[in-house]
């Protein structure tokens, strides 16, 4: 199908899916642990960009790269004034600054590899967080200057990641706040 297709259909459509070469993969339903941290995330972000230029969004608005012809719903993205829209429907941005993932068991390598590179043909993509759902991990991608991209791994509750490009600090233990992790609940 086309990518225009593929829209009319998924405007319409009781379930969310993904288009990549020409074909729509449905997505498959959040746990409660994935929705814990987009959610902790999310609010986390929110109280930092309060009162300036940018602004989280969930998976409800899809992200479309232009280089790929793909249309994606990341868990979280960030953009920053001027907002555009891909159409007057105003339920895809073509851009973003920060790309964030939660890992999930059937998406883990596809977040980590195609994905990635996808997020990386948008043009003020500056940052790529991809945050585990069953372990305190982030996996932070910043755009160096050069446009080469750097790679730090985040393990410890403790530990706080710096995204430069939106003036924002998470510390991850409150990103997997009520999360559980085996046969407990992990921070509380």
């Amino acid at each position: 199908m086309t990518s225009q297709e593929y829209l009319e259909i998924e405007r319409e459509a009781e379930f969310r899916s993904e288009y990549v070469d020409g074909r729509a993969y449905a997505i498959p339903p959040n746990s409660r642990n994935h929705s814990w941290v987009i959610s902790n995330t999310l609010g986390t972000l929110g109280e930092q960009l309060r009162g300036k230029l940018c602004g989280a969004s969930s998976s409800d608005m899809q992200l479309y790269s232009a280089e790929f012809d793909i249309y994606t719903y990341p868990d979280i993205f960030v953009t920053c004034q001027p907002e555009k829209f891909l159409d007057n429907h105003k339920d895809t941005i073509p851009d973003a600054v920060v790309v964030m993932e939660v890992l999930s068991p059937p998406t883990k390598n596809y977040d980590r590899g195609e994905k990635f590179r996808f997020y990386r043909s948008l043009p003020s993509c500056a940052e790529y967080l991809i945050l585990a759902q069953d372990a305190i991990r982030a996996e932070h991608h910043g755009k160096q200057a050069n446009g080469l991209w750097l790679f730090h791994e985040y393990r410890s509750p403790e530990d706080e990641l710096d995204l430069a490009s939106i003036g924002c600090r998470l510390v991850l233990g409150r990103l997997y706040e009520r999360v559980e992790f085996g046969s407990g609940i992990g921070l509380l």
